[in-house]
């Protein structure tokens, strides 16, 4: 069972306390709340100058918040959305005079989580909405705590060579150059330190690379199929590909066609079921939020 640290208050929170709470512990963490501001409170604002204070800018709060103790042994955050503390990916700044000045900032909380612990999966609640980000943050916590478990033990080279092969189509969906060099680690496991084995998928997947990743097992499935099997099965890979068909439609085909034993290495990727099926994952039409997009680009 996965581990995960939350500030997170609403918006996923069906998502995140209903489905994943069957699978998940979480470990709530109030930055406000452990400085003693308790609830209501005072709205808090950064600052240009990097202060973190409250609205009338009579008190400063960025210290007591840095010294806030991070729980351990998680498997991936879940953080507050519009949160000053908490925010991820860019929160309004505030001039001396009370003017926002830009959404440059970075709570001082997420700055530390994501500096301690770079390759964790760390996502903001309001983001989890999105369908296909909530996906891969799902796909990403649940293999950190099977590296974790894992790690935790005694294992030998030979089993994280095993755990590596398992995963080789999760890797390749996620980040190719990260599978490459996983390997070299993996190779290297018996001469090298634990820590440095430690690899999870901090890259989020894209169509793309996903595709990359059904063609990898194709090559392993169709050599097995008929033809007519084998042009069904590329057909809807290149939909998923096109953004026609969402990914839950070529992965249950992939293992309906490795249900009968013959084909053993892609029976045992993880990619075929990352994460539980009451998670309800992998339904939706892929994207404009996983695929690259210029710099300068709009968004539509």
């Amino acid at each position: 069972m996965s581990r995960c640290g939350s500030t997170a208050g609403t918006a996923a929170a069906r998502f995140l306390t209903g489905e994943v709470a069957a699978h998940a512990d979480w470990v709530p963490c109030c930055p406000e709340m452990a400085i003693g501001l308790g609830a209501p409170r005072e709205t808090l604002r950064l600052t240009t100058g990097g202060r973190l204070v409250n609205r009338s800018g009579t008190a400063d709060h960025i210290a007591a918040v840095a010294a806030v103790p991070l729980p351990a042994d998680l498997d991936g955050y879940v953080l507050k959305s519009r949160s000053p503390p908490c925010e991820v990916h860019g929160i309004a700044r505030y001039r001396g005079g009370g003017q926002p000045a830009d959404r440059r900032g970075r709570g001082v909380l997420a700055q530390r989580i994501t500096e301690a612990f770079p390759l964790l999966p760390v996502e903001e609640e309001g983001r989890l909405n999105d369908d296909l980000l909530r996906e891969a943050f799902a796909e990403s916590v649940i293999a950190t705590a099977r590296l974790r478990d894992l790690l935790s033990g005694p294992w030998r080279p030979r089993d994280l060579i095993a755990f590596h092969a398992r995963h080789k189509l999760q890797l390749l969906a996620h980040d190719p150059g990260r599978c490459l060099r996983a390997g070299q680690v993996v190779a290297a496991a018996g001469r090298r330190p634990r820590a440095e084995t430690a690899a999870p998928m901090a890259a989020k997947p894209t169509r793309g690379r996903h595709a990359n990743a059904l063609q990898h097992a194709f090559s392993h499935a169709g050599q097995g199929l008929d033809p007519a099997r084998r042009q069904d099965l590329l057909t809807h890979i290149e939909a998923y590909r096109r953004g026609q068909a969402p990914l839950g439609v070529p992965v249950p085909l992939l293992a309906h066609h490795t249900s009968d034993g013959t084909l053993r290495w892609l029976a045992g990727q993880t990619y075929l079921q990352p994460f539980p099926a009451e998670l309800r994952l992998r339904h939706s039409v892929p994207g404009h939020l996983l695929t690259h997009r210029p710099a300068g680009a709009r968004r539509h």
